[in-house]
This record gives structure tokens, C-alpha cells and sequence, in this order.
């Protein structure tokens, strides 16, 4: 009941599988839990003793899935208690004391950093680190939570009980049990629950979303990853992949990739998707781009229909509409190279008219067509932890799944063609604006005599405090504007993310606003330095 936003749940502590590399990091333990097929490594904080926590556990969920876990617990300690009455009773409740009494003196000083721990783990592939959560109503509903949690060394080398000595109330595995099902900006959020996948990234998250109000009809299986089923109430949960047996590890697609565009975004993914294993075949219009990845050991492609024609999945990323119209249906373009069963995702974010006619000429030549856009910046781009906003063709979402996890941390399936560039202008709406609140604060701050570091301190101190803040305001204090997102993206999002507001009548004033201080910038020469050089536009 103590760890944040997770409902806990029964398990017990067993050997790890032979093959299975041991966590680094602070001392955890392999724990199966009760009432599924789950296993994961969880920290020794996060542990508490079943017996002491039953009602506290009982009184939290009511859900007949727990209820079924409980009924395990109680079910193995029976036959436990029958095979060794005294000794292994009394060993159990001693150890289960002396893990309460630790539990006790760590939870006053490290309550609010383990509460923070559950969700902020960074990982990097291959290692024993996990992959750092966004902080959204998306990811507290419903991700492989214990995984997150799972970077710790073993225990077992300290003296830790061997298997089946102690039982313990640990947070629920793979996605947290979402006991309400919400909506979130129009989409329907079903309960989820989890289901062990093989093959898969346990640090990689998926999200399969619908607009409708009918969820129990409208989600597709994601193949190794999300599994859909038909609960008892009718209502459709979404059982979403958690694998402990690879480590981190990414089965790469045998499809041969193809990639158009190697700018900021595009270098840091094709780089990811081939030390991932991926057949890549890479093109960019000035071609000296491509000498780096070809030493990677990428293919070259000589013009885009030549990539799309020899590739079964080709992606791409472009900085605007006119660019990625000029991509598709330019001469030598991907439409010359599009037959039946071609592939195409186009990466770049544009607004959903532009989108929605190049999906349109794609599949009228029997080619697949997906969409997705990336949230992140370079640096992002470069460690594989990009969120990927996906619409268009599921089974081509589901074909992409090993490109996705090598080059991103979550990718959403948002529905139909054109929902993932609305959706990824809005996101870059919000930061854009963002961006302008905070440097119109420093500027205030040295116009009045203040401390632009102490201003920097403070909100780093409060709610607003983030990776994108200080990182941000420390570009201003250094006046370091090196491009990890070029500013004169940022202003043509904010411009078609107004026109989407314009199409919808929907008013967007602080778009609005922020959109006439990047302009400035613009005019400024500052185009091709990083978004945070908006500062330079208040500059008197």
C-alpha cells in the first residue's frame, strides 16, 4: 500500500532461471506471482510480508483476478504448512519480521524517492537498467510496472531465503490492473492485465487504443506484445507483453528495412536499428549522410523508389508536408517503388491532410501504409528512447514491433490514419509553448535583477521540475544552442497545430502567442539552432 500508484499484489520469492542474467543495482529478488503466469526481479524494498498486509491487500482490490491470487497464496500455504508444520512456520514468520522491522526503517527516510523509483528507472538495451516511464496518465494506467522496477543485483549472494521461504505483497506484474477504465482525450482505456510474451522487450511498452465506445470490438492482437481478450463483463482488457527470459534483448524483424532521411531523428534511429541486428538500407538526399551508416554495415539505396522497391518495410523521416510529399510522389519516389505488399511508414510530422493523401496514393498501389510520428529529440533519438505515435495499418504496427523497440521506449497505436499526426501536433503544441513560457521567465528574471540559476534552482525544486526544464534552461545559461530539436520545426508544428484549432474552430491562443515569439527567433537567424534559442527573441 505504500508504493505509489500501484494496487500490490501476491507473490512468492524462486530461483531465477539459469540463463537469465542477474539485474545490477541494489539487491532484488525473482518473483513468481500468485494467480498468473508472471515472473520479474523486484527490489527488496518493494517487498513486504504477506501475512501482516493480507487485509490491508484485501480492502485495496476487489477485483476477481486478485481475489484468485489470494486464494493461490492461501492454497500453497496450506500444502506448504502440511509438508513442514513447525520449522519452516516458525523460519517463515522470523524472516517475515525481520523483513517488516527492515521495510519499517527504510520507509520514513526513502519514501518519496522509492515512490519515484517505480517509474524513473533509465535503461539502456542490453544492460541490466530499464528503460525510464513517461510521466502521463497513459503510462500510470497501465505498463510492465515490475520490469521497470527489475535493475537490481540478486540478493541470494547476501544470505536471502532460497525459494518458496517467504511470501510477499509486491506491486502487480507487466501492466498494472487498471481497476476503472478511463478516457483519455476520446479514446477508451480498458482494464489490463498481464500476460507473459516471448520473444519481446520487457523495458518496451505498447499501447493499443480506439475511438469508439465499444472497446469489447474494436482492439487488434499485437503479436508477442498485447493479446486481447474478452473478460467475463464483456468489457475488452488488454493483456500486454512481459518478458523476463531475454533481459532486454530485441529479436529483430528478418524483413529487410529500408530508411529515407538521416537528419537528427533519423541518424539516432537507423543507428539503433542496426545495432539491433536489422537489415537496413538507408538513402538522404544529400548522400555524403549515408557513409557513417553505411561503415555500420547499412546498404545504400540510389534513389527512393530503388529503397522501397528492394525493402519489404521502408520508413521514413522528413521535416515537413512539402518534404514528404516530394518524398512519395517526386520523381524516383517511394510511389515509383510501391507494389502489392510494400510496406511504408512515414515518420515525420506533418498535419493528418497531408498524411491521409499519401496514405491514400500508398495503398491505391497495394502497398500498407502506417504512420508514425516520434516524440523525443536527438539526444532520445540517439539512446533508443523515442515515443512513437502509430495509426494506419495494425498488422503493419505489428510487423514494425522489433523496429519500434529498438528505436523507442513506448509506441501507441492511436486508430486510423491522421490520429497520430493530431495527436503528435498537439504534443508539440504543449512543449513548443512550453519552451517560450520558460524563456520569457529567464528573461524576465535578468530584466528585474534576479538570478536566472535560482530561477532555474526553484522550479527544479517544484512541480514543474524535468528533464526537458533544466536541460532547457541550462542550453540559456551556457548559451549552448547546438540544434537537439532545430527551432524552426518547433515553429512549423506550432503553425499546424493552430491550423488544426483553425479546422475545428477550437481556439489555441497560447500556440497562438508562442508562435510569434519563434517567428521572431526566425527572423532572428536562429532557425537551425535548438528550440531553446527562442530565449534570443526577448533579447532587447
Amino acid at each position: 500500500g505504500k508504493l505509489g500508484r500501484y494496487p500490490p499484489w501476491p507473490g512468492k520469492i524462486v530461483n531465477p532461471p539459469k540463463d537469465l542474467k542477474k539485474p545490477r543495482g541494489k539487491k532484488c529478488f525473482f518473483v513468481k506471482f500468485f494467480g498468473t503466469e508472471d515472473h520479474a526481479w523486484i527490489k527488496v524494498e518493494q517487498l513486504k510480508p504477506y501475512h501482516p498486509h493480507k487485509e490491508e491487500m484485501i480492502k485495496i482490490n476487489k477485483g476477481k483476478r486478485f481475489q484468485q491470487a489470494v486464494d493461490a497464496v492461501e492454497e500453497f500455504l496450506r500444502k506448504t504448512k502440511g509438508k513442514d508444520q513447525a520449522s519452516s512456520h516458525n523460519s517463515t514468520e522470523e524472516k517475515n519480521r525481520r523483513n517488516s522491522s527492515e521495510e519499517r526503517g527504510k520507509q520514513s527516510s526513502g519514501e518519496e524517492k522509492r515512490k519515484a523509483s517505480l517509474s524513473e528507472g533509465k535503461v539502456k538495451k542490453g544492460t541490466g537498467e530499464g528503460k525510464k516511464r513517461v510521466s502521463s496518465v497513459s503510462s500510470e494506467r497501465g505498463s510492465k510496472s515490475p520490469l521497470k522496477r527489475a535493475q537490481d543485483q540478486s540478493p541470494r549472494k547476501r544470505g536471502r531465503p532460497p525459494k518458496d521461504e517467504k511470501d510477499l505483497t509486491i506491486p502487480e506484474s507487466s501492466t498494472v490492473k487498471r481497476v476503472m477504465t478511463g478516457t483519455v482525450a476520446g479514446f477508451k482505456w480498458p482494464p489490463s492485465v498481464s500476460e507473459p510474451v516471448k520473444d519481446s522487450d520487457p523495458h518496451f511498452h505498447h499501447f493499443l487504443l480506439s475511438q469508439t465506445e465499444k472497446p469489447a470490438v474494436c482492439y487488434q492482437a499485437i503479436t508477442k506484445k498485447l493479446k486481447v481478450c474478452e473478460e467475463e463483463t464483456g468489457s475488452t482488457s488488454i493483456q500486454a507483453a512481459d518478458s523476463t527470459a531475454v533481459n532486454g534483448s530485441i529479436t529483430p524483424t528478418d524483413k529487410k528495412i529500408g530508411f529515407l532521411g538521416l537528419g537528427l531523428m533519423g541518424s539516432g534511429i537507423v543507428s539503433n536499428l542496426l545495432k539491433m541486428g536489422h537489415t537496413v538500407t538507408v538513402w538522404n538526399r544529400t548522400a555524403e549522410k549515408c557513409d557513417l551508416f553505411i561503415q555500420e554495415g547499412a546498404r545504400l539505396g540510389r534513389t527512393p523508389a530503388e529503397v522501397v522497391s528492394t525493402c519489404d518495410i521502408t520508413f521514413a523521416c522528413v521535416s515537413d508536408p512539402k518534404a514528404a510529399k516530394d518524398l512519395v510522389l517526386g520523381p524516383s519516389g517511394v510511389l515509383q517503388g510501391i507494389r502489392p505488399g510494400k510496406c511504408y511508414v512515414d515518420m515525420s510530422t506533418v498535419d493528418a491532410d497531408t498524411v491521409t493523401e499519401l496514405a491514400q496514393v500508398i495503398v491505391s498501389r497495394g502497398g500498407r501504409f502506417l504512420e508514425a510520428p516520434v516524440s523525443g529529440n536527438q539526444q532520445l533519438s540517439n539512446d533508443g528512447m523515442l515515443v512513437i505515435l502509430a495509426a494506419g495499418d495494425r498488422g503493419l504496427y505489428e510487423d514494425c514491433s522489433s523496429c519500434f523497440q529498438a528505436m523507442g521506449k513506448t509506441s501507441f497505436f492511436l486508430g486510423e490514419v491522421g490520429n497520430a499526426a493530431k495527436m503528435m501536433l498537439i504534443v508539440n503544441m504543449v512543449q513548443g509553448s512550453f519552451m517560450a513560457t520558460i524563456a520569457e521567465g529567464l528573461t524576465l528574471a535578468q530584466v528585474t535583477g534576479q538570478s536566472q540559476q535560482t530561477l532555474l534552482d526553484i522550479l527544479n525544486q517544484g512541480q514543474l521540475a524535468s528533464i526537458f526544464l533544466d536541460q532547457k534552461c541550462q542550453n540559456i545559461l551556457q548559451g549552448n544552442f547546438k540544434p537537439d530539436f532545430y527551432l524552426k520545426y518547433i515553429q512549423k508544428d506550432l503553425r499546424l497545430a493552430i491550423a488544426l484549432g483553425d479546422s475545428v474552430n477550437h481556439p489555441t491562443p497560447m500556440a497562438a502567442a508562442a508562435n510569434e515569439v519563434y517567428k521572431r527567433a526566425k527572423a532572428l537567424d536562429q532557425s537551425d539552432n535548438d528550440m531553446s534559442a527562442v530565449y534570443r527573441a526577448y533579447i532587447h
